[in-house]
């Protein structure tokens, strides 16, 4: 019977090989649902690195299962191994491999960040005086340093390619507190505690952090940007799928870090309008009940009480954040 060569057999082992590894890396179920139009490139990305995974997996372990099989002792034989001085066709092939792999995926994730907007962070966000100014936001001017005003972000995801030099559809400044997200919309001075946007509309998150460096993200987005104390971050993305989507802290910022967790709604553009009509009147019903109240007889803790569900935390978290703010000046 006539040997089968080496080499046919090789061949029909990298067949084998890639197809399974095509088939799992394009048909996984471990990312979540894609909701914006950034989502799409990142997959890509990912799906690449995942099938170049299971191929070097499965390589590596079938050889690994192979030579166990074929080379294993038998019994009564006492005898040595072959003596293997090296191989300088095999080091020389698998050191150019991965160096090839390394390359191209390198020249690829730079496309896919230059495609998603991380080349043009170019944001214009507002400084904390201006905050103070606009109706409706005593909350996010009570909670920012007004003798600071924030600059250009250059760190971040801003406009991509398609809309380099266009200004946002939807401006929203960010804050990171221990341990929430605050959320202040400067084109209408609605503050809430999480974050409310139109489906299919450029928003530019500026990102901003009072204390310690928090992260904002949304895995349904495929998007994570720091928050960063004294230095701007932006963020910028556009919403493909109605829906309400977490927003996670990933980064480790204290000993609640793991409750700092809000959410991302995305309406439809007539539920969003409605929804910024709606609170627009509610805080301003708010405002004009903080008016009445002399401000000079109330703490700190006991102005900012009534807003707290807006801020989406809890009056416990807010008595340790003006404490910790008390302690600080």
């Amino acid at each position: 019977m006539q040997q089968v060569p080496v080499s046919l057999w090789t061949l029909v082992a990298g067949i084998v090989v890639t197809a399974i590894s095509i088939w799992i890396g394009q048909n996984h179920t471990l990312m979540p649902v894609q909701a914006s139009l950034q989502a799409p490139l990142v997959d890509g990305f990912f799906n690449v690195m995942f099938t170049i995974a299971i191929a070097l997996f499965l390589v590596v372990e079938g050889t690994i299962v192979l030579f166990l099989i074929q080379f294993r002792r038998r019994r009564g034989d006492d005898s040595d191994g072959v003596r293997v001085e090296g191989n300088v066709p095999l080091e020389i092939f698998w050191t150019a491999i991965p160096t090839v792999i390394v390359l191209g995926l390198g020249i690829y994730s730079v496309d896919v960040f230059n495609q998603m907007g991380g080349f043009e962070p170019a944001g214009h966000p507002h400084s904390a005086a201006h905050v103070a100014h606009i109706p409706g936001s005593a909350i996010a001017a009570t909670l920012s340093d007004t003798s600071q005003a924030t600059v250009a972000p250059t760190i971040g995801i801003g406009a991509s390619p398609q809309t380099l030099n266009k200004p946002a559809d939807l401006v929203v400044d960010v804050k990171g507190i221990q341990y929430a997200w605050l959320f202040n919309y400067p084109d209408s001075g609605i503050t809430s505690g999480e974050l409310h946007i139109p489906v299919g509309a450029d928003v530019q998150l500026n990102l901003s952090a009072q204390d310690v460096i928090h992260s904002f993200w949304v895995p349904n987005f495929r998007l994570k940007q720091d928050a960063l104390p004294g230095i701007p971050t932006e963020l910028r993305f556009v919403a493909t799928k109605p829906g309400t989507y977490p927003v996670v802290c990933a980064e480790l910022c204290g000993g609640y870090h793991g409750s700092m967790r809000t959410q991302v709604i995305v309406h439809t553009p007539e539920e969003y309008n409605n929804w910024r009509t709606e609170n627009q009147i509610a805080q301003q019903q708010n405002l004009n009940q903080v008016v009445a109240v002399n401000p000079a007889d109330l703490s700190t803790s006991e102005f900012l009480a009534p807003h707290t569900h807006d801020m989406g935390i809890s009056a416990a978290t807010l008595e340790s954040l003006v404490i910790g703010q008390e302690r600080r000046d």
